[in-house]
């Protein structure tokens, strides 16, 4: 299974990283042991003086599709899940300087993680989803997934034409504003509308 991460996907995020507006989706991808295993903390790397949390939607393929119509994505997941991509900022900073792919940044081993998982079935709109992340029980993110530039149909239709998408492959669907550093010791709590969706502990 593989990770398929969409960056630039909220405004607001764009705007307080200064990033340009992008064209079409943003994809990078992060391997399998980028997972945190279930009831694990978070170790700081010791490469990074600047770990990010950013707080996604997720979505869980349920079939196998290459170049999906739009109007068909809704066939291929079930569930909706809440997860963070954690972010070594100083070292993704340094490879955007010189051109370089972000992956050291972004794919390193327990960058991943993936909480809970709430049936489709249970929103009247995927569309219209609120979720937020509390960082010692403060909240550090709120949004909605009807400021997504891409929605989530929109985004498997076109991550299919460029990968083939496997049962289990799981997908970010980027992050809104306020992303922000993580200490040893901090405790990360995220919900999707009132459910708890994980709470993770930051060694």
């Amino acid at each position: 299974m593989k990770l398929i991460c969409v960056g630039r996907n909220y405004t607001e995020h764009i705007n307080e990283l200064k990033n340009e507006k992008p064209e079409n989706p943003i994809l990078f991808l992060k391997p399998d042991s980028a997972i945190i295993p279930k009831k694990q903390p978070f170790f700081i790397p010791d490469f990074s003086n600047d770990i990010h949390h950013e707080v996604e939607i997720l979505v869980k393929i349920t079939k196998v599709g290459k170049y999906i119509d739009q109007k068909f994505a809704h066939k291929y997941y079930n569930d909706i899940g809440l997860g963070i991509d954690f972010t070594a900022r100083d070292l993704q900073s340094k490879l955007k300087a010189k051109g370089h792919p972000w992956e050291k940044a972004k794919a390193f081993d327990g960058s991943a993680l993936i909480g809970k998982w709430l049936p489709k079935s249970d929103f009247n709109d995927v569309n219209n989803i609120n979720f937020s992340l509390l960082k010692n029980d403060t909240e550090v993110q709120n949004s909605n997934s009807k400021l997504m530039l891409w929605k989530i149909d929109e985004l498997i239709a076109y991550i299919s034409q460029y990968f083939t998408l496997k049962i289990g492959d799981i997908i970010f669907t980027g992050t809104p504003a306020g992303v922000g550093k993580v200490n040893a010791n901090d405790t990360l709590t995220g919900y999707i509308e009132k459910n708890e969706m994980f709470s993770i502990k930051i060694k």
